[in-house]
């Protein structure tokens, strides 16, 4: 793992986090290659015990290039799925300029609530999100545009990263009176 220079994450407190990002040109600069490169390699850093402990990160799946401070439609995400053999399965996507191009009626939610890497603060309630969603984004690693089908955690994690490039915050979703309501059908992940 190549050495890591911690970045600072601004928190919600800071207005830049509520601006919209511009498109990014391609192909990528120099410079919006390193920020990309870095958003995940922050997240491989935040999901490791004792380097996410060394530099004093929290363990995160998804970064936002807003999230740095950079208002340019870049997301990183980085998720582990455990095995039943014990080993652990690393799906990342480094993604230019995404874009939702079509999404499932159907509601999905994180039963723990969901958490973000720019919100200190313990904001808890139920954010519903489509269950299924269709990106069509540059990717990173194949340099070409792609659509990306997410389901599930996936669909959920890209949906909250886009949001960041709206400026739009997980808790905007949140019922203020009733943050633990029901809706119908919505599947509990």
């Amino acid at each position: 793992m190549p050495e890591f220079f911690p970045r600072e994450i601004i928190t919600d407190s800071d207005p830049l986090l509520r601006q919209k990002s511009v498109d990014v040109s391609l192909p990528l600069s120099k410079e919006d290659e390193e920020t990309l490169l870095y958003m995940l390699h922050h997240l491989e850093v935040s999901q490791d015990d004792e380097l996410s402990e060394k530099y004093g990160l929290r363990p995160g799946v998804g970064l936002a290039a807003p999230q740095l401070g950079i208002l340019k439609k870049m997301i990183a995400i980085r998720l582990p799925y455990h095995q039943d053999d014990g080993t652990t399965k690393i799906v990342s996507y480094a993604l230019i300029n995404p874009k939702i191009i079509s999404h499932s009626i159907k509601k999905a939610y994180l039963e723990g609530g969901e958490g973000c890497l720019s919100v200190p603060d313990d904001i808890v309630g139920y954010v519903y999100r489509y269950a299924n969603i269709s990106v069509k984004a540059y990717d990173y690693f194949t340099k070409q545009e792609r659509i990306f089908k997410f389901r599930g955690y996936e669909a959920i994690v890209a949906q909250h990263e886009i949001d960041h490039l709206q400026g739009i915050l997980y808790y905007d979703y949140i019922d203020e009176n009733n943050p633990f309501k029901k809706v119908n059908g919505a599947i509990a992940i």
